[in-house]
């Protein structure tokens, strides 16, 4: 984005209406074993908080406690997500019994669960002796992993009438620079999926905006991921309004989609690009450049979803693309440990949390609406650091190839030990 942001009116802050909740947490927890304790917790360290308890007597559950999760949603209309999938997927009952409304994925997620449980097993010996390729079977545990995720957040999906509870599962990362790779992929992932509120996950390259534009006229619905940039931002967004439009479709009720902005990632770059600076002026600005950017993509979400054009949308059903703030957890340990989700809080809008970020936030995390106060503040930060030579957009095209290649590398990485482990079996059964 060249040149200094544009002042745009932040709006005057509004209460969130009502939102539905006990019925969802009454039905999460009834899947749940009777008589069992479960607590969401970073590293084994339990949080009191974060406690519920399934009753013996109704062999269901009953949330002893309520959670900032609870109050994040119902209060101020922010969706908290679990970035984090593994084997048994049951162990998410207790996250939505505590207030989580939807997952994200990725390949590396994916690679840490198959790569450190052995949960994946008893699925991966039957494919191989049915003949499966690494790569073919890789996929069948995942949209295994993904389908039964759906069924648990189904609940979610229905009660808000598809506005919340998805579950997102990624293209593979070697389409990274296919257009139309990506978008037979994404076609492919969505039928074989066949599930309501699955999100077909892409990332924002500039080879894929083009797809993410004719999988949504597909009718599919996508939570657009690898955001680093406004810029890159704004072609997400027309990409999506483009979609719409070109679908066809009478009833767009149905399809959905996320941006997932990254946050933390910005100031681990920009951080170490201003201690090469060095100046007390540029050590000054260190851990406020993501959250500065953040809100001002916010402003721009609203400026684009307003006005004509998204008005003839709405009268065919259209929904919002919800901005989602994603990489929330802190590298830096100088930080507060809920920088990139306390001052990101606002109305339509997602937070997806790996375990550290979650397990803060429902410790000591502040729900109130944040995403639209100091919007001038935030301005100038991005102006300040543009005039000390940041250039936002290169810093987003870097994230973006890192982010890309940790994906690859962690989808390459776990097929390559696939593979060893499906020779391993087939030399086994030829003894």
């Amino acid at each position: 984005m060249a040149g200094t942001v544009p002042k745009l009116a932040a709006p005057r802050p509004a209460a969130a209406g009502p939102l539905p909740s006990q019925s969802l947490r009454s039905a999460a927890l009834a899947f749940a074993p009777s008589a069992r304790r479960f607590r969401v917790s970073l590293a084994g360290r339990a949080r009191s908080p974060v406690i519920a308890m399934a009753s013996a007597k109704e062999g269901n559950g009953a949330v002893t406690k309520r959670t900032t999760l609870h109050d994040l949603y119902e209060q101020q209309g922010q969706s908290p997500w679990y970035d984090n999938l593994c084997r048994p997927v049951t162990d998410l009952l207790p996250y939505i019994a505590n207030g989580v409304r939807g997952v994200t994925s990725n390949p590396t997620i994916f690679q840490k669960a198959v790569s450190s449980s052995n949960a994946y097993d008893g699925q991966f010996k039957e494919l191989i002796s049915a003949g499966k390729d690494a790569e073919s079977a890789y996929w069948e545990l995942v949209i295994k992993d993904i389908q039964d995720a759906c069924k648990l957040f189904e609940p979610i999906y229905d009660e808000t009438d598809g506005a919340d509870g998805y579950v997102s599962v990624e293209v593979s990362p070697r389409l990274a620079n296919d257009t139309q790779g990506t978008v037979e992929a994404a076609k492919w992932l969505h039928k074989v999926v066949n599930r309501p509120n699955v999100y077909i996950k892409i990332p924002a390259t500039a080879e894929r905006v083009p797809s993410i534009k004719e999988v949504i006229a597909n009718g599919i619905s996508v939570n657009v991921t690898l955001i680093f940039s406004v810029a890159r931002y704004e072609a997400v967004i027309d990409a999506y309004l483009d979609g719409l439009e070109a679908s066809g479709l009478s009833d767009l009720s149905r399809v959905t989609s996320v941006a997932s902005f990254f946050v933390s990632r910005v100031d681990s770059l920009i951080d170490k690009m201003l201690e090469k600076i060095g100046t007390p002026e540029a050590l000054a600005l260190r851990g406020k450049a993501a959250v500065a950017q953040a809100k001002i993509a916010n402003q721009l979400y609203l400026k684009k979803f307003s006005g004509p054009r998204w008005e003839a949308l709405v009268k065919k059903g259209a929904k919002k693309q919800r901005l989602l703030w994603a990489s929330t957890s802190v590298k830096n340990p100088a930080y507060s440990d809920t920088l990139y989700v306390d001052p990101l809080i606002g109305p339509d809008t997602v937070s997806t949390m790996p375990d550290q970020a979650l397990d803060a936030f429902i410790d000591h995390g502040t729900v109130a609406r944040t995403i639209d106060a100091n919007v001038s503040e935030a301005e100038g930060i991005y102006s300040a650091l543009e005039k000390l030579g940041i250039d936002w957009e290169e810093v987003g095209k870097q994230l973006e190839h890192e982010g890309v290649s940790s994906f690859k590398g962690s989808f390459d990485s776990l097929l390559t030990s696939l593979e060893e482990k499906g020779n391993a079996l087939k030399t086994a059964a030829n003894l």
